[in-house]
């Protein structure tokens, strides 16, 4: 799986978490680019992330991730493993 297929998947995760069809993520989308992204939704997109991929974050992961490319580096690095 390649970063643009990860992003794609992602775009799909975050319109449906945010009920929002226009949401287009790429390596800089941080939470202050989509108005919903508050703590609550935050949880749930974890959550939906981990269950489009098959995988867990670790805490140490959620709380150091500043925008979705370090997500997508880190589900490239549990994909590659």
């Amino acid at each position: 799986m390649d970063k643009s297929e990860i992003y794609e998947r992602l775009n799909n995760v975050f319109r449906d978490v945010f009920d929002d069809d226009e949401i287009v993520v790429n390596e800089n989308t941080t939470s202050s680019d989509i108005e919903d992204w508050d703590s609550l939704e935050h949880i749930n997109l974890i959550v939906a992330v981990e269950q489009e991929f098959g995988m867990k974050f670790n805490m140490g992961e959620v709380t150091k991730m500043k925008n979705v490319g370090e997500m997508v580096d880190i589900i490239i690095s549990r994909i590659n493993k």
